[in-house]
């Protein structure tokens, strides 16, 4: 089998305005955009055909805190958006996707609740992706703060067979620090389950697409925030390196 890499550019969310963090760690943010429709134009103008929007106020609280802003991008339409961060029961899931969020992602409570993601999986197949966010090879939760001495692959096998669209892992010690992405530990992901997998955190060059695009047939896409945002990585050419087919494991 062979496919091209979907790349999923980032907007965080926090107190309104598009930042990246450092690390996960909500004192280290620096403001990209105060204007975070505005961006989401860029990145439709720049020919992406998806938006990955983070809550990171509500990946704290455990509740939507940026709803406005999430809502204004939605009403625009022109890209497919999934969102994550807070959104931790039934009743969020099925409001973001009546507004009409592609997918919704699933983090801390893909640790904490497996019955509730299974159930939001038969609800709406497809809709659902699991986020998973690691450091040391162990799972975070509470925006990062929570430590569950879970593994990526064990949580991600959970979910086997489940109807999930996908897993969105992340090393938490390269996000936003423009180190390279960690092919390995997403390969290693990619291979423990068929699910397939889109890699986030660490994205510096157009070199970590290429090797993600070469590394394992199960990796989907990847998530490129701060990189895009600093001019390291042209979208025209990220969606070019993305376009080279890859071959299936």
């Amino acid at each position: 089998m062979s496919r091209a890499l979907t790349i999923y550019p980032a907007i965080d969310l926090k107190s309104g305005v598009c930042v990246r963090l450092l690390h996960g760690r909500m004192d280290q943010a620096t403001v990209y955009n105060e204007d975070p429709m505005a961006q989401a134009e860029v990145f439709a103008q720049n020919g992406f055909g998806w938006i990955h929007i983070v809550d990171l106020d509500g990946a704290f609280s455990g509740k939507s805190e940026n709803h406005t802003v999430v809502e204004a991008i939605l009403a625009k339409r022109t890209l497919k958006t999934q969102l994550g961060g807070g959104i931790r029961d039934m009743a969020a899931v099925e409001l973001w996707l009546g507004l009409g969020m592609a997918r919704i992602i699933l983090g801390t409570a893909a640790v904490r609740d497996a019955e509730f993601v299974k159930s939001a999986c038969r609800a709406f197949p497809g809709q659902v992706v699991v986020g998973i966010d690691a450091r040391d090879n162990r799972v975070k939760t509470d925006g990062w703060d929570g430590d569950t001495g879970h593994t990526p692959s064990d949580i991600a096998k959970r979910y086997e067979d489940q109807g999930v669209a996908a897993i969105v892992y992340t090393d938490i010690s390269r996000d936003g620090a423009l180190t390279g992405v960690n092919v390995d530990a997403t390969a290693a992901l990619a291979d423990a389950v068929a699910i397939p997998v889109i890699a986030s955190g660490g994205v510096a060059s157009l070199r970590d697409i290429e090797q993600l695009a070469g590394a394992h047939g199960n990796i989907e896409g990847v998530i490129i925030g701060r990189a895009l945002y600093d001019g390291r990585v042209d979208p025209a050419a990220a969606l070019k390196a993305a376009s080279a087919i890859k071959q299936g494991k």
